[in-house]
């Protein structure tokens, strides 16, 4: 098997490769897929690839639950894997993680969201589908921080995806599962262990998420993810976690820790050679604080097609301004809502 995914890795750029018992090896290229031979993977194969790749903890969860997260290397390659049970047996879907860090200019980052690194504390929401692109980008800032300034940056993921290595920062970088119990449980001692930058995987539960909100409340620049899309939808999944009684509360807090709100979406170039990103940006400005506050949140959408010079972008903006610039081609375009 792994000899298999090297000879992938030579012939193919892919993002991912779906195996299952018994089928051919699919890969994902520029978003479509593709099965690039017809020889079969078989079972036996495959559960012997999970047997060399799992721990014994991590074969025991995919016993128990169905399903296992993990990253592991073939040479020098990372990859995210999740091994999982279906109706046909045993799956597994990999993707593959560049090692080097791209930057934020060489990912089209616009300029609003690179200024977000000199912040001193806030939060800060990237958003989007599995597959959008944000751990790239939360990574492509975290190395821009790493860089440029001093501090300890403390990551909190599930897995860890790409490595990142002390430069000006001091970094520490916790996995679910393995350094910690869960995304909360490392986010509240987080708290005891000096970071002035938190990278929090993804805002999976309410007690993550109000200790997100309270890390950025007590000074400290907290990046999280979610899969939603769009500012108001990702604000009001956030307020709706919580029980009526607290959401004013959780509204006002929001008001004042939260500085961005970013959905991406990843689009085939025009060329058909790899994909570019489009970036809905929301910059909470006095006015989208106010909303937020008095739980107008259905009326942030209009604040931000008014605000541009602020670097505020809505998706059909951001898409509109891929095509004219002919980076993306129109009939390539479906937005996720």
């Amino acid at each position: 098997m792994i000899e298999i995914i090297k000879r992938y890795i030579e012939e193919y750029k892919f993002s991912d490769i779906h195996l299952k018992e018994d089928k051919p090896a699919m890969l994902r290229i520029n978003g479509d897929m593709i099965t690039p031979s017809e020889d079969i993977i078989s079972s036996s194969e495959l559960r012997e690839f999970a047997n060399e790749t799992l721990s014994e903890n991590q074969k025991t969860r995919l016993e128990e639950v169905r399903d296992v997260d993990l990253a592991f290397e073939i040479d020098n390659y990372r990859f995210r894997a999740n091994f999982f049970y279906t109706s046909d047996g045993l799956s597994a879907v990999l993707r593959k993680i560049e090692t080097e860090i791209p930057s934020m200019r060489e990912l089209g980052i616009p300029f609003v969201m690179q200024e977000i690194v000199e912040k001193p504390n806030g939060l800060v929401l990237l958003t989007g589908p599995t597959g959008s692109g944000k751990s790239t980008s939360l990574a492509a800032i975290i190395d821009a921080i790493n860089t440029t300034k001093q501090g300890h940056i403390l990551t909190i993921e599930d897995p860890i995806e790409y490595i990142h290595h002390s430069k000006k920062c001091s970094i520490s970088q916790r996995e679910v599962g393995k350094d910690a119990h869960s995304f909360a449980s490392a986010l509240r001692a987080s708290l005891r262990e000096d970071p002035d930058v938190i990278l929090v995987g993804e805002l999976r539960d309410l007690e993550t998420i109000q200790l997100a909100i309270t890390a950025a409340e007590t000074g400290h620049l907290v990046f999280a993810t979610l899969h939603t899309a769009g500012a108001p939808n990702t604000i009001n999944r956030i307020i709706d976690v919580f029980p009526a009684a607290q959401q004013e509360q959780v509204r006002t807090q929001l008001s004042q820790s939260l500085h961005m709100v970013v959905t991406q979406q990843l689009f085939k170039t025009a060329d058909n050679q790899g994909r570019v990103a489009a970036f809905e940006i929301m910059v909470c400005n006095h006015a989208i604080r106010n909303l937020i506050r008095e739980g107008k949140i259905y009326q942030i959408e209009s604040v931000m097609q008014t605000a541009r010079g602020e670097g505020m972008a809505t998706m059909d903006y951001a898409i509109e301004q891929l095509v004219l610039s002919a980076q993306i081609k129109q009939e390539n375009v479906e937005v996720i809502n």
